[in-house]
């Protein structure tokens, strides 16, 4: 029998920004690799450093040090200096499946432009893990894996349970996906530190590796020991050699390796026993107390999750499609424009970033990249549409008329009540002073007429006037100075149903004699409170509460729309109710109803209620807070003194929809308390369903044996639903990460605030602007669907169809080569759920990727799919047994010309 092998992978996990700001993290980090490079030239038994599974780090050091940049690439290409396989380490549950993707595909460009990147999914301290990690590392060319959480062994701390339900018998494990991938992974069981810091002094080291080697022996499945020789942010251990070579004195039956984590794996994978355990889809720390899965981060500073979501909708469904459609494969495509923007937002999605547990200097240079970002998705987006927009043939319109283009860019079709804004006339600056033309235009407005709404067959469609309003505007040609000019806009509203995917058509505005008579037809009964149509029938109660009735399966939700504020003394990690167990809700109080619109289109009706809230915790808690004490040994309570937040809500049905949308927004000048909306299903269900990473996940109502917060937290992306075997009920979100079921009638609990005074973990950390003080706004919608898949899915793609409106833009009349009304391409599948339409990275082609919503085989209708083949995340090819069949769970990427 051979020695056991002690491998020590010497690394520091470096978080870009936590308990302080980003600068102050970067300034030690030019300090690590600076020691680094330093380090190689004088230690030649140093076998290399790990960098964290990022590439960011090169960018960030070389910032500071340009000069080093050919020893740094040097050090790299050697294996000195070990990179990727991400540009940064993401949290994985709060940013888009397809953010995951750029990710991977962005650090896979990085770390080949620096030389080779490690083999390995790296995820040391991502607050759980996503249940297609396995899918998504096979998909990006990565055979191995290794975490520090969600599973036990756990060794957060270094510490070791004993006496505990295990749900892997080894710090090694096979993990299996929802689509049955399977990858080869490394549990961190004693935590990413257990190498740390080894002495030098023989006594000191002695003591040391007696406790480590068993430690780490205890749950090892080989003879291969990983010692990693790091923590958080830690300075390089320059001494290590010399610390080997003392164990090695030390313990002659054991083999001390400086390594890396490539050579570790190989040694891994070479002897692993039959006996490897299994473990299934997301690992969240189920079978421990609950209090530390971080699940609540998800809600935590909501203005993060919410600023997230939008700009990823502008990259992803709005900014990418649209580039896609209009250059076509042609090198006018913008990548560095889309790069930079993406690379931009990747920077706010580490861990303790997106997931708003850091101090207040953090996320608020986080907002700065989220707008910087969002401004260049919103130009490329622009300068797309305008282009397709010449593209298209308007020369059917009338000359007078003024053509406007509605584009989908989403994945499915799209029904919405769409306001559209349209320049009817305008004054240019360069023809008269700015305060003439400004009169000139107001005159127009007063001289307005009638108007219709047509297509290009001269086919009326319904529309209703909103507004018209004068203001200054200016172009800015490509080719010339600005253009400032004064013009008269109209905004009317229109209905557009089921509109097909990626599709576009063109409508017009246009003069006419004949008087519009007005539609008759409502949605709202005033007198009855009741909001109808051909699929809901909603009624308004004294409280603001709904009751609602989904005509196609005859049931009846009551008590939907209820809001819950409860104290909150835990911190930016973990929600702690306040021991009062003081909980105030809406349901209590008198709503003032107000209707917004009722009309053909559809109706809003607003409601207000005041809620009396105490205004903070008592002062107990701050006592708490600097002391240090553990969330769940506090005692504080909430304040006697009330003071009112005003709640307002707009619910919007539309004539041709089958679901409610809300909007909700007041002004938070509360403190220490959490607010959620209340929806009470009264389905008898074990479970619920919700929307992840790649994944429609099924996850328990219930929790553990060992479970003890009194909580049960969840991550979402965006939508939860809860059935039984006649229907039920989809609650989606835009921006909203956090819902919790309720046992009390499997009511789905929608977090909309959290306001708490500290960052938590390690010490104390004031954070004021966690508090979340301020106006906020909140969406979220509700649907309900019979007991098919079909009606089920369709659900959970209205859901994803929310957050992206349909795209106008108004254009000349002109000719043009593609359709007034066509599609880029043809897409029909009830469970195929896309999260990306963009040019291929090397400009050959498009690339469509999506999922399968379901755990049943389904398939996938396109006009694409004879000239496609399927490629992996770094856009390589990877061979499907079918191109129009989906298998369960399965992600797919086509790449296609046209």
């Amino acid at each position: 029998m051979g020695k056991k092998k002690v491998f020590v992978i010497s690394h520091s996990h470096w978080d870009r920004e936590w308990y302080m700001a980003y600068e102050q993290h970067h300034m030690r980090l030019v300090k690590l690799m600076d020691d680094l490079l330093d380090l190689f030239n004088k230690e030649p038994r140093f076998n290399s450093f790990h960098l964290d599974g990022q590439t960011i780090i090169l960018d960030d050091y070389l910032k500071v040090r340009p000069e080093r940049r050919s020893e740094v690439e040097k050090r790299v290409q050697e294996g000195k200096l070990r990179i990727g396989p991400f540009y940064i380490l993401q949290d994985d549950f709060l940013i888009s499946p397809e953010a995951n993707v750029r990710d991977m595909l962005i650090g896979n460009q990085e770390s080949k432009k620096w030389g080779n990147r490690v083999n390995l999914g790296y995820f040391p301290d991502t607050f759980g893990n996503m249940g297609q990690t396995p899918q998504m590392l096979k998909l990006a060319d990565l055979k191995y894996a290794a975490f520090g959480r969600g599973v036990k062994p756990t060794g957060l701390n270094n510490q070791v349970f004993d006496n505990e339900k295990y749900t892997s018998q080894y710090s090694e494990m096979w993990w299996q996906g929802p689509d049955n991938s399977k990858v080869l992974s490394v549990l961190f069981a004693n935590w990413y530190s257990n190498g740390n810091e080894i002495p030098i002094d023989k006594a000191e080291a002695k003591k040391f590796w007696d406790e480590k080697l068993a430690d780490a022996e205890k749950y090892a499945s080989t003879d291969n020991l990983l010692m990693m020789n790091g923590v958080d942010h830690q300075p390089v251990q320059k001494n290590v050699i010399q610390a080997l070579d003392v164990a090695q004195e030390l313990y002659p039956d054991y083999e001390f390796i400086h390594s890396n984590f490539d050579d570790y794996l190989q040694a891994v994978s070479k002897s692993i026993p039959k006996d490897l355990g299994k473990i299934n889809g997301e690992l969240t720390s189920q079978e421990t107390d609950g209090w530390y899965t971080l699940a609540n981060t998800s809600s935590s500073r909501v203005y993060l999750k919410q600023e997230n979501t939008k700009v990823e909708r502008e990259l992803e469904n709005i900014a990418e499609p649209l580039s896609t459609m209009a250059y076509n494969g042609t090198t006018d495509y913008p990548h560095d424009q889309l790069r930079y923007a993406w690379k931009m937002l990747l920077q706010n999605n580490p861990h303790d970033s997106i997931c708003g547990c850091s101090v207040d200097d953090v996320h608020r240079e986080m907002m700065t990249r989220f707008a910087k970002a969002k401004e260049v998705g919103k130009f490329v987006a622009r300068d797309a549409i305008a282009t397709l927009a010449n593209q298209i043939n308007t020369s059917k319109f009338p000359q007078d008329s003024k053509p406007f283009i509605l584009v989908n860019t989403n994945g499915h079709e799209k029904t919405e009540m769409k306001t559209v804004e349209i320049e009817w006339e305008r004054a240019l600056f360069a023809d008269g002073k700015p305060e003439d033309q400004y009169e000139a235009m107001k005159q127009a407005q007063n001289d307005l007429s009638e108007f219709k709404v047509i297509d290009q067959t001269g086919r009326e469609v319904p529309f209703d006037f909103v507004s018209s309003d004068v203001r200054f505007g200016y172009d800015l040609p490509k080719d010339k100075f600005r253009i400032p000019y004064m013009a008269l806009y109209i905004t009317i509203q229109l209905n557009l149903t089921a509109m097909p995917a990626f599709s576009w058509k063109v409508l017009a505005l246009s003069k006419t004699n004949q008087i519009r008579k007005p539609e008759v037809k409502q949605y709202y009964d005033a007198d009855e409170r009741i909001l109808e149509n051909n699929w809901l029938r909603v009624s308004i109660k004294d409280n603001g509460s709904l009751n609602i009735l989904d005509k196609k399966t005859n049931r009846e939700y009551d008590n939907q729309l209820i809001f819950e504020d409860t104290g909150d003394i835990g911190n930016e990690y973990i929600y702690r109710q306040s021991v009062d167990q003081k909980t105030v809700l809406s349901s209590d109080i008198q709503a003032k109803i107000k209707v917004l619109q009722n009309n053909f289109l559809g109706a809003k009706i607003q409601i207000q209620q005041t809620m009396m809230l105490p205004e903070s915790a008592d002062a107990r808690l701050e006592y708490e807070r600097q002391a240090v004490i553990d969330i769940t040994q506090r005692k504080a309570k909430r304040s006697d003194k009330l003071v009112p937040l005003t709640i307002t809500t707009v619910i919007t049905l539309s004539k041709n929809a089958d679901q409610l949308k809300f909007k909700t927004s007041f002004n938070n000048q509360m403190k220490d308390h959490r607010m959620r909306v209340l929806f009470r299903t009264n389905l008898k269900s074990n479970y619920n369903s919700a929307d992840s990473i790649f994944e429609t996940v099924k996850r328990s109502n219930h929790v553990s044996d060992s479970w003890k917060n009194p909580t049960n937290p969840q991550h979402q992306q965006n939508f939860v639903n809860i059935c039984d075997d006649q229907g039920g009920v989809t609650i989606g979100n835009l921006g909203l990460n956090e819902y919790e079921i309720l046992p009390d009638n499997n009511t789905i609990a929608l977090t909309l605030l959290c306001s708490v005074g500290e960052m938590g973990d390690w010490g104390y950390f004031g954070t004021p602007d966690a508090q979340c003080l301020g106006k906020f706004t909140f969406e979220y919608s509700i649907a309900f669907h019979d007991q098919s898949i079909m009606s089920q899915t369709e659900t959970y793609q209205q859901a994803k169809t929310n957050q992206v409106s349909i795209q106008s833009i108004q254009t000349s009349i002109h000719t043009g080569k593609r359709k007034p009304e066509s599609a880029f391409m043809t897409l029909k599948s009830d469970s195929f759920a896309v999260t990306s339409l963009k040019q291929a990275e090397n400009s050959s082609g498009n690339i469509l990727r999506g999922y399968n919503l379901t755990q049943n085989e389904s398939s996938v209708d396109s006009n694409i799919l004879s000239k496609a083949k399927t490629v992996n995340f770094i856009e390589e090819d990877y061979p499907t047994k079918s191109l129009n069949m989906l298998e369960p769970a399965e992600i797919k990427t086509y790449k296609f010309s046209f």
